[in-house]
């Protein structure tokens, strides 16, 4: 879809899951007689909101939607707590895969790893007031799409969701859609942090997320972020020229003089920046995006991703970092793909 062909006439039928139809049949949505909302539909009954939610148990995974393709997912929206932003876990398969092709903390996947809310006005991720999150990337599929939420916390919490889809005819070419998370925390000395690797066929890379943590005081984004594809050994055959210019920026993001210039466009932006204020706050924290719809990274057998963590140290010389680094990489590749490195336990994946 796009503006181009919006006006043109397709057979493609138009679905949507939510917790008022959750398994997207047609002519049965607004039916539920049971819900998160039934105490306060009681007097109006059923078709007036009796179940726009759902609960989703401590330590379960809830299967958010099951869809029976051809088709394509093109849309989802949710909202939860910002504390399950790091608790709550996104699967995503396609076509009766056993091992995910997405597998991320639900805020990372919306640009918002920090469990605090920052709005992203862009293309494929969009979060508005007060944490509607929105994914618009498209995620075709040619038998079926299963998208599931675990609650890694042992408390039950809510979710609010809909996945608008379509059922429609999937071309040969087109490939699957994937997104993957990873963290270094904190990143080892002289090393680099790799935001992707083990990436085995045909694809083109489409985006990148960052949530940083600066451990040390002074500037943080000297560092290069790399490409590796298609057989690259030591050397890759992309490479950036610093942080802040990857993601669209320059000089340091200062604007006005002392301050970050934060910004959020249609394809890249540094959107959060939480500042150490208050009495048990620590280190500076950014959020930051590039997404490379215009100009995606293609291979063509595999692909490796790292950036680098540079500040600065006396007599003008580069300081490599140790700061924690979590990441989202989104890319579509032919399938199979490699499993992924298995997710760390809560504590791992705690914003503390």
């Amino acid at each position: 879809m796009g503006l181009g062909s919006l006006p043109r006439i397709s057979n493609a039928k138009s679905r949507s899951i939510s917790a008022e139809n959750f398994t997207g049949e047609k002519g049965k949505a607004g039916m539920a007689t049971e819900g998160t909302g039934m105490n306060q539909a009681r007097d109006l009954g059923q078709g007036w909101k009796v179940s726009p939610s759902v609960l989703i148990p401590g330590n379960s995974t809830f299967t958010m939607a099951e869809i029976t393709g051809p088709g394509a997912i093109q849309h989802i929206w949710l909202t939860c707590d910002p504390k399950n932003w790091r608790r709550f876990i996104i699967r995503i398969y396609w076509d009766g895969e056993a091992t995910p092709s997405v597998e991320a903390p639900l805020g990372d996947f919306f640009c918002n790893g920090w469990c605090e809310r920052s709005n992203v006005n862009s293309m494929p991720v969009a979060v508005n007031p007060a944490g509607g999150m929105n994914s618009y990337w498209s995620m075709p599929f040619r038998k079926t799409a299963k998208i599931t939420i675990e609650n890694l916390s042992s408390e039950q919490e809510v979710l609010y969701y809909q996945v608008d889809y379509t059922l429609t005819e999937v071309p040969d070419d087109v490939a699957y859609f994937h997104a993957q998370w990873r963290r270094s925390n904190p990143l080892e000395y002289k090393e680099v942090h790799t935001i992707l690797d083990g990436v085995t066929g045909k694809g083109h890379y489409v985006g990148t997320y960052l949530a940083w943590q600066v451990n040390n005081t002074g500037w943080w984004g000297e560092g290069e972020i790399k490409f590796f594809m298609d057989g690259d050994q030591e050397f890759p055959t992309i490479c950036g020229t610093g942080t802040e210019d990857y993601f669209g920026g320059a000089w340091n993001f200062e604007h006005p003089i002392g301050e970050y210039g934060v910004f959020s466009t249609a394809f890249l932006g540094l959107h959060q920046v939480i500042k150490p204020d208050g009495l048990y706050r620590s280190q500076q924290r950014f959020g930051m995006y590039r997404w490379h719809i215009m100009d995606p990274i293609r291979f063509d057998a595999d692909l490796k991703v790292t950036i680098q963590a540079l500040g600065w140290r006396s007599g003008g010389r580069y300081l490599p970092l140790q700061d924690d680094i979590a990441s989202v990489a989104f890319w579509y590749q032919t399938e199979p793909h490699a499993s992924y490195k298995p997710l760390p336990d809560i504590d791992g994946l705690e914003v503390i």
